[in-house]
């Protein structure tokens, strides 16, 4: 497998991570505030913080498709990066405390979650 085909695959993955990952909060939500019909609950996505972490993954894979759209073309260092920075984001590297406290939590709660996290932990190996 080609670098440029482990990120395709990578940012697949990364997508199935962050659908997890918002279902898993807005249960948590809902169970708290009651059923949200789907606009009630991207209206909460966007503007509640608590909901603030899953926007690195969001801007990730967003980030990926750009790149994958470029008329130019891709260069080796680019599909690189990208792969670095998956692997940062489900390693949990980044300083923001609250993330990694959010998604270990979903990590120890959720078996998909966790599951998902580890697949892409073992493809980026």
């Amino acid at each position: 497998m080609t670098d440029t085909e482990k990120l395709r695959y990578a940012r697949n993955l990364l997508l199935t991570l962050h659908k997890s990952l918002i279902d898993f909060e807005r249960a948590g939500y809902e169970n708290v505030h009651g059923k949200l019909n789907a606009g009630q609950f991207l209206n909460v996505l966007l503007e509640d913080e608590n909901f603030a972490w899953l926007r690195k993954f969001s801007m990730l894979i967003v980030e990926i498709d750009e790149m994958f759209d470029l008329k130019d073309g891709i260069s080796d260092e680019m599909v690189s990066s990208n792969l670095r920075k998956i692997g940062e984001l489900v390693g949990m590297q980044d300083e923001d405390e609250f993330f990694r406290a959010k998604y270990r939590n979903a990590l120890q709660a959720d078996p998909e979650i966790a599951g998902t996290q580890a697949q892409l932990q073992g493809l980026l190996s």
